[in-house]
């Protein structure tokens, strides 16, 4: 059954992009056939990210932009496993699924969830059901009109029996924890929004979860230069920062999961593959076992289960 998965943050910096194409690549490597679309309408920049230097910062062929305004009949697709101009990425391996990208339009930017563009949402959510196990949605950051559009086409009766997903990225810090419970429960925010479209707020909330990025784990290489001062004050600001999670609902029991700080997703937003980890040894397994383990847990239904 299609899963459509929507990723958001509310602050900028949170590597939900890099977090979630690297999700998607980790699902595809597990068998589904994956498509992944950029609705980061003011940035689309995910091509960056999968290695397509033609589609870095969108394409000029007509991408989602120009399909959602009516420009274009059908979106302009990549074939990541033909059209990335990175060598590991450019074959697909045995057993992998598809993973096609639909990248924004290079020259576009935010732009209002009119009725018509709603319906055109609803017509692409319809027609990339039949094609894909899994559509991931990079929505852009905040309150923008990316989210409302896909709030208002998942409220509409045509898709009313595809189940969706939403993913809220963001740090582990207290400017993102109190960010990322804005985003989701005050005033304006999806829960508010969702309703207004037509959603039930107890359903949307259950299909709502948090994914912590770039956390520093008390094993962490990086703490091993640590004075035994500096890391009994990380140890504190943890503490309060769980305590904080736990108060504005974004604590264990809502987190699907957390990817801890590697250094090479700090320095290239990359897809990591298991030659980054293995052959050259850039990457951390931990990270890469954290994608996996995101990657399954979408589909597991007892980590959706009511809060």
């Amino acid at each position: 059954m299609t899963m459509l998965v929507f990723a958001i943050s509310d602050k900028g910096g949170t590597g939900r992009s890099v977090t979630s194409t690297n999700i998607a690549f980790r699902r595809a490597l597990q068998g589904d056939d994956v498509c992944y679309l950029d609705f980061d309408f003011g940035s689309p920049t995910v091509g960056a990210i999968f290695g397509v230097r033609s589609a870095e910062r969108g394409t000029e062929r007509g991408g989602m932009h120009s399909y959602l305004q009516e420009k274009t009949e059908d979106p302009y697709r990549v074939d990541i496993w033909t059209d990335s101009d990175r060598s590991a990425l450019r074959s697909r391996p045995p057993g992998a699924g598809q993973l096609i990208l639909l990248p924004g339009d290079s020259s576009g930017g935010e732009f209002p969830a009119s009725p018509r563009a709603v319906d055109r949402c609803v017509r692409l959510f319809s027609r990339l059901r039949e094609e894909f196990d899994l559509c991931m949605v990079d929505l852009s950051a905040g309150r923008s009109y990316a989210a409302d559009m896909v709030l208002a086409a998942t409220a509409r009766a045509e898709l009313s029996d595809v189940p969706f997903r939403w993913l809220v990225f963001h740090r582990w810090t207290r400017q993102h924890i109190i960010a990322a419970a804005g985003l989701v429960f005050e005033r304006r925010g999806l829960l508010d929004v969702g309703a207004a479209h037509g959603h039930d707020k107890t359903a949307l909330a259950e299909r709502i979860r948090f994914v912590r990025t770039a956390v520093v784990e008390a094993n962490a290489p990086e703490r091993s230069a640590l004075r035994s001062t500096q890391l009994a004050w990380l140890d504190e600001c943890d503490r309060d920062l769980h305590e904080l999670a736990r108060r504005h609902g974004v604590g264990r029991t809502a987190m699907l999961g957390k990817v801890p700080l590697d250094p090479v997703l700090q320095w290239r937003e990359q897809i990591l593959v298991d030659e980054d980890v293995y052959a050259s040894q850039i990457a951390n397994e931990s990270t890469i076992r954290a994608f996996d383990h995101i990657a399954t847990k979408i589909f597991d239904a007892r980590a959706w289960e009511g809060l």
